[in-house]
Parts: C-alpha cells; sequence; structure tokens
C-alpha cells in the first residue's frame, strides 16, 4: 500500500515534464516534491522502533525503491531512507547523534554517506551531515560547501563529491571494528535498494517503448504490430520477470547478513544491472534514430541505469560475492532452501 502511495505520487509529481524543467534550470532536487515524499512519513520506515521509527525491513522498502526508479526520481529518497538514516540509526547511543537522528526522521535535514566501496559520495551537496568511514573508523561530520568538490557523473541528477575533512575525535562515532558490521549492512542496503531502482528503470524503458511503438507508424501499420518489435520487447520483459523474484527473495533474505544473504544482494544487482542495460538499448532500438535524441525520455533512463550500475559495487564486485557463495557452500537441490530445511 505504501509503494501504491509513492506510485501514485510520483506520477503525479515526477513526470518527465517535471525532470526537464528541473534540468533546464541546472538542478537536481525539487523543494515542493521533496516536502510532499517527507510528508509520507518514510524517513524511518527502516529504522528500529527504539530510534524512532517504523522498525520495517528491507522488503518493506523494496517497492518503493523500485518506484522511485521507474519515476527517476532526482531526490535521494532511496539513498537517505534506504541507506543513510539505518545506518545512522546504528549509533543512536553514540553523543551527538540523537539530536541529527531526530532531526533526519522528521525530514529537516538530509543525510550522505560515504562507504569504502563508492569512489564518491553521492547528493553530498543536498546533505547537512555525512557518515563518512575513514582508515580509523566512521565519523559524523557537518557539512559545508568548502568540503565538496564536484567529480563527473554519468547522471546530471546524480551529483557526486569528493569529501575532504579533518578526521577528529569529536567527529569519531566508532572504531574501524565497531563500524564494520553496521558498513556491510549499509552496503547491501545499497545494493539491494539501487537493484530496486534498476528494476523499475528496466520497466520504464519497456514501457516507454511499447507506447511508441504503438504511436509509430509505417507502411500504413504501428511499428508495434511487426514481429521483431515485438521479439526484442518481450526478450527484455522476460528479463525483468527473471530478475524480480531474485531482487524480492534478496530483500526478504537479508536480515540474515551471512554469505547467502550477501550472495542474494550480490546477484540481486547483477540480474537487474543487466535486465535495466538490455532494456535502455532496447528502448533506443525501437525508438529509432529518436531514441538517440534530447527530445525522447529514453536518455535520462540511459544516464541513470549507467550510474547506478557503478553504484554500490561495480559488476566484478558482485560476481566475487557470488562465487564466494558458491566455491565455499554447499551445492545442489537439496542446498536450495537450506534455511527452511533449518541448515543456516
Amino acid at each position: 500500500m505504501t509503494a501504491e502511495v509513492v506510485r501514485a505520487l510520483l506520477a503525479e509529481v515526477c513526470g518527465s515534464q517535471d525532470l526537464r524543467r528541473l534540468m533546464a534550470d541546472g538542478g537536481t532536487y525539487d523543494e515542493k516534491r521533496w516536502a510532499k515524499l517527507g510528508e509520507l512519513g518514510l524517513a524511518g520506515v527502516l529504522v528500529p522502533e527504539e530510534c524512532g521509527g517504523l522498525g520495517l525491513s528491507a522488503a518493506d522498502f523494496v517497492q518503493v525503491a523500485e518506484a522511485c526508479g521507474y519515476h527517476c526520481l532526482p531526490e535521494p529518497l532511496v539513498e537517505n531512507v534506504g541507506i543513510a538514516i539505518p545506518l545512522l540509526a546504528a549509533f543512536a547511543d553514540r553523543p551527538g547523534v540523537a539530536s541529527d537522528l531526530e532531526r533526519a526522521l522528521s525530514g529537516e535535514i538530509a543525510v550522505a554517506v560515504s562507504h569504502p566501496v563508492n569512489p564518491f559520495v553521492p547528493n553530498a551537496d543536498t546533505a547537512s551531515v555525512a557518515l563518512v568511514s575513514r582508515h580509523d573508523g566512521l565519523h559524523l561530520v557537518a557539512l559545508s560547501r568548502e568540503m565538496l568538490t564536484m567529480q563527473p557523473s554519468a547522471d546530471p541528477f546524480r551529483r557526486l563529491h569528493s569529501l575532504a575533512f579533518a578526521p577528529e575525535a569529536a567527529t569519531r562515532l566508532a572504531s574501524p571494528e565497531e563500524a564494520f558490521g553496521p558498513l556491510r549492512q549499509a552496503l547491501d542496503r545499497g545494493a539491494l535498494f539501487t537493484a530496486a531502482q534498476l528494476l523499475g528503470m528496466a520497466q520504464a524503458c519497456v514501457d516507454l517503448s511499447v507506447a511508441y511503438a504503438k504511436e509509430r507508424q509505417q507502411f500504413g501499420r504501428p511499428i508495434g504490430s511487426y514481429q521483431a518489435i515485438k521479439h526484442h520487447l518481450a526478450t527484455v520483459q522476460v528479463k525483468i520477470e527473471f530478475a524480480r523474484p531474485v531482487l524480492y527473495a534478496a530483500a526478504a533474505e537479508m536480515s540474515h547478513d551471512d554469505l547467502h544473504s550477501r550472495a542474494r544482494v550480490s546477484q540481486a544487482k547483477l540480474a537487474a544491472a543487466e535486465a535495466a542495460e538490455l532494456a535502455a538499448h532496447t528502448a533506443i532500438q525501437v525508438h529509432g534514430a529518436m531514441g538517440y535524441s534530447w527530445e525522447v525520455d529514453v536518455h535520462l533512463y540511459l544516464k541513470r541505469i549507467v550510474a547506478l550500475t557503478q553504484a554500490w559495487g561495480i559488476p566484478s564486485f558482485h560476481r566475487e560475492r557470488v562465487a564466494a557463495r558458491v566455491f565455499h557452500a554447499p551445492l545442489g537441490p537439496e542446498h536450495t532452501f537450506a534455511r527452511e530445511a533449518g541448515r543456516g
């Protein structure tokens, strides 16, 4: 139901005309849209109840992330709600965290994350504080413009920054050992919800192509009536339908935080990225020469797909995590549903 509410709101306030207007102004952030999203009360969905949140799980949020991908949402709802705030809440008992967590849960501020798996920090220019991983542990830093250096990004709506600050005892939240578990969980959430966005964008590319194929005519017939177009789009849709249960299974298993659950998350990221890449390329092909033009919305999705495929672990990183499961744990049909059989 929450996902349906998010879908309906984004359909109203995050259409291609809204994105193009924002892009024409050189912006990446619509305050009115962000405020409306904040009114849905999503900020604490993955935060434990004892910390002021709703205490829900990744399985409860994954469809929201998918909806954000489908509508190519520029604002960092997924990064803030799905990754940064839960990581901040993991250290709610540390001095100075409670006030920032309360402000984040109320929607007053956004939180950014500098994680070792990502070379740059996304959306740092719209955040007030950042959780920054360094060799000496995890730091909570109040952000200022002087700290940020803009870096190239494939997606104009997803600004990347390098972050320069002087680590101090006052900013240090946790030692490397204390931060290891929460950072690993943040990585899994980042990869999972990025996969959900990619899957949403893949479906959007198919829907854009289907609508165009019904309208565009050649030789007196809609191009969608030709088998070549049908087969291309059907191939993509099959890819999406095979990736979706992988994504949902990973969301359901993620709380186990073990070798199996991490492999499931990585498999979901790989499957969703492959589906999204194929969907974007097929959409361009279906649109023909128009697919390469600025006027068609496919480029908005293609740029985001390129950016997110490299975020929260590049493909080779996730293949290595899947390989760790394949080579270091039992295989075979009797192990497919190992947890249900009580084998861990």
